[in-house]
């Protein structure tokens, strides 16, 4: 007799292989089945909770160009409110006719109108004044001065009556230097210098505009004519600086 044990053969064929996919995928789909399952009552449990909330408008306004802002705000301080209280209108007698004698009667007796009786009756107004209000601005004519370039049609030009040499300054004396400075100045109608303005300098920086400008507040002039009447215009006039 043979003391060798018996073998066994375990057969592994398409029936094991059958049954290990059908395991598997079994369980594939119990996992997806899973996951859905899951993911809807998670999308349930959302959208109910979201139902509760109000719906909030949310207003877009597009602006494509700055011109098409709002102004800002004024910082302008409106001046306060004055009341001011109508005057008292004195009412003239009111009385009732009764007969007396002639020699009692008096002479001039003023009887109220049923217009005066309405004025007196109405309530004194009040005016305590709006905010946004129009303003009401009240230029004085003689301040009205023209502008450096603004054209003033005129008869007479201004003629200058008295005449204040500019000081030469001491920088461009001691450096020996010369210039020329064309200065305008603004004459009012009454000959008085009220601006002066310098149209071209020296180019020397040594002081000659400064000195211009102030020999040219020093200036009396006899105003420009216009239609007969005395009017602000400005003059031009050049100013040389030369060492004697």
């Amino acid at each position: 007799m043979s003391n060798k044990s018996p073998e066994y053969v375990v057969p592994y064929g398409a029936f094991e292989l059958k049954r290990s996919y059908q395991r598997n995928f079994g369980l594939a789909i119990g996992i997806v089945t899973l996951v859905y399952v899951i993911a809807t009552l998670i999308f349930i449990f959302v959208t109910h909770r979201g139902e509760g909330d109000a719906p909030v408008a949310v207003r877009t306004i597009v602006i494509d160009d700055i011109a098409n802002l709002a102004p800002p705000p004024t910082l302008q301080r409106l001046p306060p409110r004055v009341a001011y209280a109508a005057p008292q209108v004195q009412a003239p007698p009111v009385g009732i006719p009764q007969a007396v004698p002639d020699e009692e009667a008096p002479e001039n007796v003023t009887l109220a109108t049923q217009q005066e009786l309405k004025v007196i009756s109405a309530p004194p107004v009040e005016d305590l004044g709006q905010e946004g209000a129009e303003e009401i601005i009240i230029y004085d004519l003689d301040e009205l001065l023209p502008k450096p370039d603004e054209f003033v049609p005129v008869e007479e030009m201004p003629v200058a009556i008295r005449k204040v040499d500019p000081k030469y300054p001491d920088l461009a004396r001691k450096a020996g230097i010369e210039g020329t400075v064309w200065v305008k100045a603004l004459v009012d109608k009454s000959g008085k210098v009220r601006d002066v303005i310098i149209l071209k300098e020296s180019g020397a920086n040594a002081g000659f505009e400064e000195a211009a400008v102030k020999s040219a507040y020093g200036y009396v002039y006899k105003p420009a004519i216009s239609n007969g009447q005395p009017v602000a215009v400005w003059v031009a006039y050049k100013v040389n600086f030369k060492i004697r």
